[in-house]
């Protein structure tokens, strides 16, 4: 396809970082086939919304994202690619203004589709059998100036009740550890200086390198050969669940060059019983032994938890003893889940619905913990030295970056401090939640 070189292309991307790190590999086809990137904000030819359908919220912004497309240019033409795509393609065809939908297979073509960019009265769908989602396409993105999100694996093997995921992505599959070793020395060549992990079940690696074919390496393969890549300063591993999180991969990370203390376990529910509903591959006692095993290797590690509140039939009980679960675990923060009904799940047959009001109140009182868990968290670094990589962008005056175990931290902006690595001490919480700290030794940058 020939397109004039003068064609704008603009995205919005939905949900997680796998998500981002896709968009940017479709924006990379795109610029090879002469497009020009604009804002989603900006008047484009082209408006391509990557979609999410892990919560209800992020279905019903779709509608909101393409009316902001059509603000911008009436006769743009809208594109929705994605897990909503691949789970409703009718669904989002019949959205006023959306002219074409991609499922889980056609998106990384989606330049073979624009032959022909005149409006539709009704989206035109191109969509597989989730079957036929069993070759990897390898991603990568720059979510700012100073870290990438590298894609490794894609798809997902488990059947927990609530999840869609294994329908909008299909089965497990795996980058080749060459490509990934690839990808994460371009990052480097561009001068990032953190690659974070992702994908489904990045803890699953190695499980069907194409179409479920035997991988000749594993998860903590790929962390050791990650670990040698020359020019990269820092490395984070996302989610992972903790059936998969294994000790050699902790002792690994624990000495590593490059990996932070800093993980990301999903956990859903501190009741068993709960647990066994979900179909989840472990039981609460395995995420003990994995926070536990953490703490004992790295003391000062930084644990972030997922959990869903309002599953059906959680009684008050088992919430509480979810609540109790938590809170007396050595975790650092977490991401609360309001429980929605998703088409096609088991979970969405179950009895007992949690009403919604109750479910708002859980949700709010697993907020309230998180918020306090933070700050406990941030309380006990007090003191501790570190290195933080400071971020791009000036918030009221300040400039924020992460250390290596995820304590947030700001000081007066600085644009020459961006994307460096300094070596600070911390100081004091201010008044909004974030770290105050000490120069350890104060950078050239601020030499006046």
């Amino acid at each position: 396809m020939n397109m004039e070189s003068t064609k704008k292309v603009a995205f919005y991307t939905l949900g997680c970082k796998l998500n981002f790190s896709e968009t940017s590999t479709i924006a990379r086809s795109f610029r090879e086939e002469g497009f020009s990137r604009v804002d989603f904000s900006e008047a484009a030819d082209i408006y391509v919304i990557n979609t999410c359908s892990v919560t209800d919220n992020a279905d019903k912004r779709f509608k909101t994202i393409v009316k902001q497309a059509q603000k911008a240019n009436e006769n743009a033409f809208v594109i929705a690619v994605g897990c909503y795509a691949q789970l409703k393609p009718e669904e989002l065809a019949a959205v006023d203004g959306v002219d074409l939908v991609l499922g889980a297979t056609e998106k990384f073509k989606i330049t073979n589709y624009l032959n022909d960019l005149s409006k539709n009265d009704f989206g035109e769908i191109h969509s597989c059998e989730i079957q036929e989602a069993d070759f990897y396409v390898g991603s990568y993105s720059f979510g700012d100036r100073t870290r990438a999100f590298l894609k490794v694996q894609d798809g997902c093997d488990y059947k927990c009740t609530y999840c869609t995921i294994p329908l909008a992505r299909g089965i497990s599959r795996s980058d080749t550890l060459e490509n990934v070793l690839q990808n994460a020395k371009t990052i480097s060549d561009k001068g990032i200086k953190e690659i974070v992990l992702t994908g489904v079940n990045i803890g699953d690696y190695g499980k069907g390198e194409f179409g479920n074919k035997k991988h000749e390496h594993t998860f903590l393969d790929l962390v050791k050969a990650l670990d040698e890549v020359e020019g990269i300063e820092r490395l984070r591993i996302s989610s992972i669940e903790p059936n998969l999180l294994k000790n050699e991969t902790i002792d690994f990370v624990s000495r590593s060059n490059t990996f932070v203390p800093h993980f990301h376990i999903p956990l859903q529910s501190g009741s068993n019983t709960i647990l066994k509903a979900m179909r989840r591959r472990y039981m609460r006692e395995l995420y003990v032994d994995r926070v536990e095993k953490i703490k004992a290797t790295m003391p000062d590690a930084c644990i972030g938890v997922d959990v869903i509140v309002g599953f059906p039939g959680e009684t008050n009980e088992q919430f509480i003893e979810t609540y109790n679960f938590l809170n007396d675990l050595d975790i650092s923060y977490l991401h609360v889940f309001t429980y929605s009904e998703r088409d096609n799940t088991v979970a969405a047959e179950m009895a007992d619905p949690v009403p919604a009001k109750v479910r708002k109140k859980r949700s709010k009182m697993l907020r309230g913990l998180s918020a306090k868990k933070r700050r406990a968290f941030y309380e006990s670094q007090i003191g501790n030295s570190g290195t933080v990589l400071f971020e791009g962008e000036n918030k009221e005056g300040y400039i924020h970056g992460f250390t290596e175990n995820y304590v947030k931290v700001k000081t007066p902006w600085n644009p020459a401090l961006v994307n460096t690595l300094q070596e600070i001490r911390l100081d004091r919480i201010d008044e909004d939640g974030l770290v105050r700290f000490e120069w350890i030794e104060e950078p050239a940058a601020l030499a006046v």
